[in-house]
């Protein structure tokens, strides 16, 4: 029977050889800072994306109410549910909302005998309520200075934004008020026919 040879140790010098030639070593350091950064890189990009997405469906809510509001604000004839249901399906093409939005159209009027504000209509389209004049009340600080009896059209939007991918964002309800005054004629009348 022939006794085999103990593997020798070596001394602990040889191990810190191999570990500083290890540390030293550069090959596939691209590939592992790839690894490490491209998880960071994509996240990145969905995010800009994702606050570029909810920058422009706002400016779009923006500009919806703008138009709607400018369109309004050119009627010389009375407005009627038709032209409520063509002035709403106008903001959902415009806003382009996967959810129902809403439309809030109001004519305001400053009475400087009684010195408050009143509402002449209120028409709505979508899930929401038209407007009270103690709610018009309760908006006066937010409202600007009138003469006696000068109108002022209060157009309000609401659209939900969902943002597509999870990056902080919640889904949320953009909101608008644009006010604007009557350019064609003094004041905006409903006709219920």
């Amino acid at each position: 029977m022939q006794i085999s040879a103990l593997p020798q140790f070596r001394p602990i010098g040889s191990v810190q050889r191999r570990l500083k030639g290890f540390l030293r070593d550069e090959r596939a350091t691209v590939a592992i800072e790839g690894i490490i950064m491209i998880p960071m890189l994509f996240w990145g990009y969905v995010a800009m994306f994702t606050f570029f997405d909810a920058y422009r469906q706002t400016s779009v809510n923006v500009k919806a109410a703008y138009t709607i509001s400018d369109m309004v604000s050119r009627e010389t004839t009375p407005i009627n549910p038709a032209y409520m249901n063509g002035a709403y399906a106008l903001l959902e093409l415009l806003t382009r909302s996967p959810e129902p939005t809403k439309l809030r159209v109001t004519v305001i009027r400053w009475d400087n005998v009684n010195q408050k504000y009143k509402m002449d209509c209120s028409k709505t389209k979508g899930n929401i309520g038209a407007l009270t004049n103690t709610a018009v009340g309760g908006m006066a600080s937010k409202l600007p200075v009138m003469v006696h009896n000068e109108r002022l059209i209060f157009i309000e939007t609401w659209s939900k934004y969902s943002p597509p991918f999870r990056v902080g964002l919640q889904e949320q309800d953009l909101y608008n008020a644009v006010f604007t005054r009557p350019r064609f004629a003094p004041q905006v009348i409903w006709n219920d026919s």
